[in-house]
C-alpha cells in the first residue's frame, strides 16, 4: 500500500477501506508517512468528505492509537457529556455533580480554553489547591469512592488525533465536519463512556454559526458514535449570547455553585437539566426529558448536588473555603460598571464580542502555554429580552488593572444592542439528533 495512491483515491472522491485508514494512522504515528503527504490527504478529505463508515473507522483508529480508559468496574451506565465550546459554558461543573448525586458515576476528562472558548480545567484551577492532573488509577478510584471526577487529559490519550489536529491547524483543514466529528468522538471513546450526550453550540459565540452546519456536525457525530457501539445523542443549543451571566474562570465557578444550590441564571440551569435528562434517556433510565428533568431537579433542591461538588473539590485537593465563600474566586483590585445610555430592551448581546472583552482581562489564551488570570471576568446584569432603564447597570467588569478594565468595558458596550420594542428571549434548544 502506498500513501500516494490513497491521496489520489480521496482526491477523486473514493471511499477508503478499514485497512487503508489504519495504514494512514499507523504511518502517521510511526513517522513513515511524511507530513506533506498527510496534509495533501487532509485537503482531499476537506474537499471530498467522508462517508459515515469512513469517519467511524477513522474515529476508532484514533481512539485506539493510545490509552483507552476501562470504566467497566464503575458499572454498566457511564454517562459523558461533551460541548463543542462556547462563551460562559460552565455546564460540566454542574452536570458532573448533578448526575453523581443522582447515583450515576461520571468520569469526565476535560480540556483547557483556547481562543474565545473557556476551558473547564482553567475554571477548576481557579480553586486554590485543586488538582486536575490525575493518574488513570486515581481518576477511576475517585469516581468509585466519590461518584465523580473532572480531570485534564494526561498521558497517552488519542495521540493520532493530537498529531492530526496539529497538522489541520496549520494547513487550513480544521473546518471539515468529518474530521471535527472524528476528533470529538475518538476522545469520548478513549475516555471509556458508553452513554454520550453532545452539546453542539450554534451561533456567534460558537464554532458552528448556523443551525444547518450544527445539525450536520451533530448528525455526523451521532452516526459515528452509533457505529462505534455507543448510546449517543446530540442537542443543538444556542450560543447567540453567553450562557448564564458570568464569563471568566473563578466567576464561572461561583455561578455554577449558585445553580447547584438551585439558584443562579435560569438559562444555565435549564440547559444543564436538559442535557442531564437527555443522558438519562440515552441510558434508558427515563422515557422523556420532562421525567428526567423532574427527577434531577430534586438533587438541586435538596442540596445533594452541591454537596457532591464539595466532595469532588475536597477529593481533588481544592480549598473548600472558596466553595463555601465563592465571591473570593473573583476578587480583583478594580471593577468597572457598564450603564445603559438609554432605556429599552436588550435586542442582541453578541457572544463573540463578550468573549473578546473577557479575553482582554487575561481570562483566556492564544497559545496553549499562555498564562491566564483566574480572578478576572465579566458579570452580565442584562441579557436578550430584558427591560433596561436609563443608567441601569448592563454589566460589571472585574479587572486587575485600570487599563485592561477600561478597554474591556469599552468593547463590551458594543456587544449590547437595545430596542425600543419588547424582545422575546431566544430559544435555548434548537434541535435534537438521536
Amino acid at each position: 500500500m502506498r500513501m500516494i495512491d490513497l491521496i489520489e483515491k480521496k482526491k477523486l472522491g473514493g471511499e477508503h477501506t478499514e485497512d487503508e485508514i489504519n495504514f494512514i494512522i499507523n504511518g502517521m504515528l510511526s513517522g513513515s508517512i511524511p507530513d506533506y503527504q498527510l496534509s495533501a490527504w487532509l485537503m482531499g478529505v476537506c474537499f471530498k468528505g467522508m462517508t459515515f463508515d469512513e469517519s467511524a473507522m477513522l474515529t476508532l483508529a484514533m481512539a485506539k492509537s493510545g490509552d483507552v480508559l476501562d470504566l467497566c468496574p464503575l458499572g454498566d451506565c457511564i454517562i459523558d457529556k461533551h460541548s463543542t465550546g462556547g462563551v460562559g459554558d460552565k455546564t460540566t461543573l454542574i452536570i458532573v455533580p448533578l448526575l453523581a448525586a443522582a447515583g450515576f458515576p461520571v468520569a469526565k476528562l476535560s480540556g483547557r480554553g483556547l481562543g474565545f472558548t473557556g476551558g473547564t480545567i482553567d475554571k477548576l484551577e481557579s480553586i486554590p489547591g485543586f488538582r486536575t492532573a490525575l493518574t488513570n488509577d486515581e481518576f477511576i478510584a475517585q469516581v468509585k469512592n466519590v461518584g465523580g471526577a473532572i480531570a485534564s487529559q494526561t498521558g497517552n490519550f488519542t495521540p493520532a488525533d493530537k498529531k492530526l489536529y496539529e497538522l489541520r491547524d496549520v494547513t487550513a483543514t480544521v473546518n471539515s465536519i468529518p474530521l471535527i466529528a472524528s476528533s470529538v468522538v475518538s476522545k469520548k471513546i478513549a475516555a471509556g463512556a458508553n452513554v454520550i450526550v453532545l452539546d453542539v453550540k450554534c451561533g456567534s459565540g460558537a464554532f458552528m454559526k448556523s443551525v444547518e452546519e450544527s445539525r450536520e456536525l451533530a448528525g455526523t457525530m451521532v452516526e459515528i458514535g452509533k457505529r462505534a457501539g455507543r448510546a449517543i445523542s446530540a442537542v443543538i443549543t444556542s450560543m447567540e449570547q453567553p450562557l448564564g451571566n458570568s464569563i471568566g474562570n473563578g466567576i464561572e465557578v461561583s455561578e455554577s455553585i449558585q445553580v447547584l444550590k438551585d439558584e443562579g441564571p435560569a438559562d444555565l440551569k435549564e440547559i444543564c437539566l436538559y442535557l442531564s435528562a437527555k443522558g438519562l434517556m440515552q441510558a434508558g433510565k427515563v422515557k422523556t426529558i420532562e421525567e428526567g428533568r423532574k427527577h434531577l431537579e430534586k438533587f438541586l433542591k435538596d442540596g445533594s448536588a452541591y454537596a457532591k461538588f464539595l466532595d469532588i473539590v475536597k477529593a481533588q485537593g481544592g480549598n473548600t473555603d472558596y466553595i463555601e465563600n465563592p465571591e473570593k474566586l473573583y476578587e480583583t483590585q478594580f471593577a468597572f460598571t457598564l450603564e445603559a445610555e438609554e432605556a429599552g430592551y436588550v435586542e442582541s448581546l453578541d457572544a463573540l464580542t463578550v468573549a473578546r472583552a473577557s479575553k482582554m482581562l487575561g481570562t483566556g489564551r492564544d497559545k496553549k502555554d499562555d498564562p491566564i488570570n483566574y480572578n478576572t471576568g465579566i458579570f452580565l446584569n442584562k441579557k436578550i429580552g430584558d427591560k433596561v432603564y436609563k443608567r441601569e447597570m448592563l454589566a460589571k467588569v472585574y479587572a486587575n488593572s485600570v487599563e485592561e478594565g477600561q478597554k474591556s468595558r469599552e468593547l463590551l458596550l458594543s456587544a449590547f444592542k437595545l430596542s425600543k420594542n419588547p424582545i422575546e428571549p431566544p430559544p435555548l434548544v434548537l434541535g435534537v439528533v438521536g
